[in-house]
């Protein structure tokens, strides 16, 4: 697999992952109301800042690795080394190239807050 269809699939599929949260949970990759440039209290960031209600945008750090293999039986094929994503087909193989490569990226997200109700 070429570099550019690497890049271009790994991109693809994070932006339909990001697509599918965001259909499941309205907290994927929010509209900022505030966003910190540094930090408030000296220290680190821990917001990105705020969305339109005031909720806390944490930044979700991803590093996934990923193989890519092609052999004399097989088509090209991608998969998360974990297992959980696959595409492509994948079948024994006589002579087999494997590459493993890395993809790190972030994704900003308001985590759900717990309500507090007040008992009167």
């Amino acid at each position: 697999m070429k570099l550019k269809d690497f890049v271009s699939e790994a991109l693809i599929e994070i932006a339909e992952g990001v697509k599918d949260a965001q259909g499941r949970t309205s907290g994927v990759n929010p509209h900022p109301r505030h966003i910190y440039t540094k930090s408030q209290a000296g220290g680190s960031n821990l917001i990105l800042g705020l969305d339109h209600n005031y909720n806390p945008i944490h930044m979700v750090d991803f590093d996934v690795a990923v193989t890519s293999s092609e052999g004399t039986e097989t088509k090209g094929a991608i998969a998360v080394v974990s297992g959980f994503i696959s595409l492509g087909s994948q079948a024994k193989s006589q002579e087999n190239t494997q590459t493993i490569s890395r993809i790190k990226f972030k994704v900003p997200a308001c985590l759900p807050a717990s309500e507090i109700r007040s008992e009167s």
